[in-house]
C-alpha cells in the first residue's frame, strides 16, 4: 500500500509541475485568474515578466521530468505480484529524490519573487 501512495505523489508531482510549466509557456504566470502572484515589478516590466514565464516553463518542465522518473522502479515493484520490495535505504533515496523535485519545481517561484528587485 505504501507504494501505491508513493507512486501516487510522484504522478501528482508529474501532473502539478506540468500544469505550472504550460501556464509558464502560456506567458500567463502574471496573470491573476490563472496564474501566480508575482510582484507588481514584474506584472508591470515586459521584460520581466517574459523572464518569469520563462523560468517557470523551463524549471516546473524539467520538475515534471524528474518526477517521471522514479515511477519506472516502483510501478516494476507494484507489478511483480509481491516478489520485489524496495528496502528501508531506497525508500530514504526516494523520500530525499522527492525533495530535490520539490526544490526544483519551487525554485521559479522563488527566483520571481527577486525578480522585481
Amino acid at each position: 500500500m505504501a507504494y501505491v501512495f508513493i507512486l501516487c505523489c510522484f504522478l501528482l508531482m508529474t501532473g502539478v509541475s506540468l500544469l505550472a510549466a504550460r501556464v509558464g509557456r502560456r506567458g500567463e504566470v502574471g496573470d491573476r485568474g490563472v496564474g501566480y502572484d508575482v510582484p507588481d515589478e514584474v506584472k508591470r516590466d515586459p521584460e520581466l515578466r517574459a523572464r518569469a514565464n520563462h523560468l517557470v516553463a523551463h524549471w516546473c518542465t524539467g520538475a515534471a521530468i524528474l518526477a517521471v522518473a522514479p515511477l519506472v522502479p516502483l510501478g516494476s515493484v507494484l507489478l511483480s505480484d509481491g516478489d520485489r520490495a524496495i528496502g528501508t535505504a531506497g525508500l530514504l533515496v526516494v523520500a530525499a529524490y522527492g525533495l530535490v523535485v520539490v526544490a526544483v519545481a519551487g525554485y521559479p517561484f522563488e527566483r520571481i519573487k527577486r525578480l522585481g528587485r
